[in-house]
Protein backbone atom coordinates (compact mmCIF):
# COMPACT_ATOMS: atom_id res chain seq x y z
CA UNK A 1 0.00 0.00 0.00
CA UNK A 2 2.93 2.08 0.26
CA UNK A 3 2.78 2.82 4.30
CA UNK A 4 5.55 4.68 6.32
CA UNK A 5 6.75 1.32 7.64
CA UNK A 6 10.05 1.56 7.05
CA UNK A 7 12.23 4.17 7.90
CA UNK A 8 15.20 3.61 6.11
CA UNK A 9 16.18 6.17 3.28
CA UNK A 10 16.55 3.85 0.28
CA UNK A 11 12.89 2.46 1.07
CA UNK A 12 11.54 6.09 1.28
CA UNK A 13 13.78 7.32 -1.99
CA UNK A 14 12.22 3.34 -3.84
CA UNK A 15 9.09 4.73 -2.98
CA UNK A 16 8.86 8.00 -4.59
CA UNK A 17 10.85 6.81 -6.92
CA UNK A 18 7.30 4.45 -7.46
CA UNK A 19 4.74 7.37 -7.60
CA UNK A 20 7.01 9.40 -9.79
CA UNK A 21 6.50 6.58 -12.59
CA UNK A 22 2.98 5.68 -12.05
CA UNK A 23 1.75 8.39 -11.02
CA UNK A 24 -0.30 7.19 -8.42
CA UNK A 25 0.29 7.27 -4.28
CA UNK A 26 -1.77 5.14 -2.36
CA UNK A 27 -1.46 5.30 1.08
CA UNK A 28 -4.98 3.96 2.64
CA UNK A 29 -4.86 2.79 5.75
CA UNK A 30 -2.02 4.10 7.17
CA UNK A 31 -3.39 6.00 9.86
CA UNK A 32 -1.95 9.12 8.71
CA UNK A 33 -2.66 12.73 10.26
CA UNK A 34 -1.81 14.62 7.64
CA UNK A 35 -0.68 14.64 3.82
CA UNK A 36 3.18 13.50 3.88
CA UNK A 37 5.16 16.23 2.17
CA UNK A 38 6.80 13.46 -0.09
CA UNK A 39 3.68 13.43 -1.63
CA UNK A 40 3.39 17.55 -2.18
CA UNK A 41 6.77 17.53 -3.15
CA UNK A 42 5.82 15.35 -6.13
CA UNK A 43 3.48 18.11 -7.52
CA UNK A 44 3.28 17.90 -11.14
CA UNK A 45 3.81 13.96 -11.30
CA UNK A 46 0.80 12.62 -9.27
CA UNK A 47 -2.01 11.70 -11.04
CA UNK A 48 -3.90 9.72 -8.58
CA UNK A 49 -3.94 10.18 -4.63
CA UNK A 50 -5.56 7.60 -2.48
CA UNK A 51 -5.65 8.51 1.25
CA UNK A 52 -9.20 7.01 2.45
CA UNK A 53 -9.51 5.19 5.52
CA UNK A 54 -6.76 7.03 7.77
CA UNK A 55 -6.89 10.09 9.85
CA UNK A 56 -7.03 12.99 8.22
CA UNK A 57 -8.98 15.97 9.79
CA UNK A 58 -7.66 18.34 7.25
CA UNK A 59 -6.29 18.67 3.88
CA UNK A 60 -3.52 21.59 3.42
CA UNK A 61 -3.51 24.41 1.26
CA UNK A 62 -0.06 22.72 -0.52
CA UNK A 63 -2.23 20.23 -2.67
CA UNK A 64 -3.17 22.98 -5.03
CA UNK A 65 0.96 22.55 -6.16
CA UNK A 66 -0.71 18.67 -7.70
CA UNK A 67 -1.93 20.80 -10.19
CA UNK A 68 -2.36 17.08 -12.07
CA UNK A 69 -3.85 15.41 -10.32
CA UNK A 70 -6.72 13.63 -11.51
CA UNK A 71 -8.14 11.76 -9.06
CA UNK A 72 -8.64 12.51 -5.34
CA UNK A 73 -9.98 9.78 -3.16
CA UNK A 74 -10.18 10.92 0.97
CA UNK A 75 -13.26 8.53 1.69
CA UNK A 76 -13.10 7.51 5.59
CA UNK A 77 -11.03 10.16 6.85
CA UNK A 78 -12.20 13.31 9.65
CA UNK A 79 -12.12 15.64 7.52
CA UNK A 80 -14.32 18.57 8.22
CA UNK A 81 -13.38 21.55 6.11
CA UNK A 82 -11.72 21.67 2.33
CA UNK A 83 -8.85 24.20 1.27
CA UNK A 84 -10.30 27.21 0.11
CA UNK A 85 -7.62 26.98 -3.28
CA UNK A 86 -8.99 24.01 -4.19
CA UNK A 87 -9.95 25.45 -7.67
CA UNK A 88 -6.51 25.02 -8.62
CA UNK A 89 -6.72 21.25 -9.37
CA UNK A 90 -7.71 21.92 -12.71
CA UNK A 91 -7.36 18.37 -14.34
CA UNK A 92 -9.39 17.08 -11.42
CA UNK A 93 -12.08 14.56 -12.54
CA UNK A 94 -13.19 12.07 -9.93
CA UNK A 95 -13.16 13.58 -5.78
CA UNK A 96 -14.37 10.98 -3.55
CA UNK A 97 -14.88 12.46 0.17
CA UNK A 98 -17.39 9.70 1.59
CA UNK A 99 -17.66 8.76 5.22
CA UNK A 100 -16.08 12.23 6.22
CA UNK A 101 -17.59 15.54 8.57
CA UNK A 102 -17.81 17.78 6.07
CA UNK A 103 -20.72 20.66 6.41
CA UNK A 104 -20.03 22.99 3.60
CA UNK A 105 -18.08 23.09 0.18
CA UNK A 106 -16.18 25.86 -0.84
CA UNK A 107 -17.44 28.67 -3.39
CA UNK A 108 -13.99 27.24 -4.85
CA UNK A 109 -15.57 23.87 -6.38
CA UNK A 110 -17.09 25.39 -9.24
CA UNK A 111 -13.60 26.12 -10.63
CA UNK A 112 -13.03 22.16 -11.07
CA UNK A 113 -14.29 22.41 -14.46
CA UNK A 114 -13.49 19.01 -15.32
CA UNK A 115 -14.46 17.18 -12.87
CA UNK A 116 -17.37 14.26 -14.10
CA UNK A 117 -17.56 12.41 -10.53
CA UNK A 118 -18.29 14.32 -7.18
CA UNK A 119 -19.02 11.45 -4.29
CA UNK A 120 -19.54 13.18 -0.81
CA UNK A 121 -21.86 10.78 0.97
CA UNK A 122 -22.20 10.15 4.60
CA UNK A 123 -21.02 13.63 5.52
CA UNK A 124 -22.77 16.71 7.12
CA UNK A 125 -23.55 18.76 4.26
CA UNK A 126 -26.60 21.31 4.56
CA UNK A 127 -26.42 22.62 1.57
CA UNK A 128 -24.89 22.90 -1.57
CA UNK A 129 -22.74 26.06 -3.21
CA UNK A 130 -24.92 27.45 -6.37
CA UNK A 131 -21.04 27.46 -7.84
CA UNK A 132 -21.96 23.88 -8.61
CA UNK A 133 -23.39 24.93 -11.66
CA UNK A 134 -20.48 25.25 -13.44
CA UNK A 135 -19.58 22.13 -13.59
CA UNK A 136 -20.78 21.16 -16.48
CA UNK A 137 -18.73 18.18 -17.13
CA UNK A 138 -20.20 16.58 -14.03
CA UNK A 139 -22.00 13.13 -14.88
CA UNK A 140 -22.69 11.80 -10.92
CA UNK A 141 -22.89 13.34 -8.02
CA UNK A 142 -23.50 11.29 -4.97
CA UNK A 143 -24.97 13.61 -1.86
CA UNK A 144 -26.76 10.43 0.01
CA UNK A 145 -27.01 10.23 3.95
CA UNK A 146 -26.39 14.08 4.46
CA UNK A 147 -28.72 16.91 6.13
CA UNK A 148 -29.21 18.88 3.01
CA UNK A 149 -32.52 21.08 2.85
CA UNK A 150 -32.62 22.07 -0.55
CA UNK A 151 -30.44 22.06 -4.28
CA UNK A 152 -29.12 25.40 -5.48
CA UNK A 153 -31.29 26.17 -9.07
CA UNK A 154 -27.99 26.04 -10.50
CA UNK A 155 -27.52 22.12 -10.31
CA UNK A 156 -29.67 22.93 -13.47
CA UNK A 157 -26.92 23.66 -15.80
CA UNK A 158 -25.31 20.64 -15.03
CA UNK A 159 -25.60 20.23 -18.63
CA UNK A 160 -23.75 16.52 -18.53
CA UNK A 161 -25.51 15.21 -15.25
CA UNK A 162 -26.75 11.77 -15.44
CA UNK A 163 -27.16 10.58 -11.97
CA UNK A 164 -27.64 11.89 -8.69
CA UNK A 165 -27.71 9.65 -5.80
CA UNK A 166 -29.55 11.11 -2.57
CA UNK A 167 -30.14 7.97 -0.14
CA UNK A 168 -31.50 9.19 2.86
CA UNK A 169 -30.61 12.57 2.56
CA UNK A 170 -34.20 14.19 2.24
CA UNK A 171 -35.08 16.80 5.61
CA UNK A 172 -38.33 17.82 3.70
CA UNK A 173 -40.86 16.97 0.85
CA UNK A 174 -39.83 20.06 -0.10
CA UNK A 175 -36.09 18.48 -1.60
CA UNK A 176 -37.78 15.46 -2.63
CA UNK A 177 -39.96 17.40 -5.05
CA UNK A 178 -37.23 19.67 -6.26
CA UNK A 179 -35.04 16.52 -7.52
CA UNK A 180 -37.61 14.81 -9.28
CA UNK A 181 -38.39 18.48 -10.80
CA UNK A 182 -35.48 18.77 -11.63
CA UNK A 183 -35.07 15.49 -13.40
CA UNK A 184 -38.63 16.48 -15.40
CA UNK A 185 -36.98 19.61 -16.67
CA UNK A 186 -33.51 18.70 -17.77
CA UNK A 187 -33.41 17.73 -21.20
CA UNK A 188 -31.62 14.76 -21.15
CA UNK A 189 -31.61 11.15 -19.28
CA UNK A 190 -31.20 11.36 -15.32
CA UNK A 191 -31.44 8.87 -12.98
CA UNK A 192 -32.56 9.43 -9.37
CA UNK A 193 -31.62 7.34 -6.04
CA UNK A 194 -33.71 7.97 -3.53
CA UNK A 195 -33.76 5.52 -0.48
CA UNK A 196 -34.88 5.66 3.05
CA UNK A 197 -35.94 9.06 3.19
CA UNK A 198 -38.41 9.92 6.12
CA UNK A 199 -41.23 10.15 3.80
CA UNK A 200 -41.04 7.09 1.68
CA UNK A 201 -39.54 4.16 2.15
CA UNK A 202 -37.79 3.46 -1.13
CA UNK A 203 -38.16 5.40 -4.62
CA UNK A 204 -36.31 5.04 -8.25
CA UNK A 205 -37.05 7.61 -10.93
CA UNK A 206 -35.54 7.20 -13.83
CA UNK A 207 -36.63 10.11 -16.78
CA UNK A 208 -35.83 9.76 -20.28
CA UNK A 209 -35.86 12.74 -22.62
CA UNK A 210 -39.15 12.05 -25.25
CA UNK A 211 -37.35 12.93 -28.74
Amino acid sequence: MGCFSSKSADSKASRVTRWQSTGIVALRDCKLKTVPDEVIDLERSVRTLDLSHNRLVDIPMEISKLINLQRLILADNVIERLPMNLGKLQSLKVMTLDGNRVTTLPDELGQLVKLEQLSISGNLLLNLPETIGSLRNLVLLNVSKNRLNFLPESIGSCFSLEEIQANGTFRSIFLFIELVMISVLMTRHLKLFLCKSSYFDFFFFSFLRLD
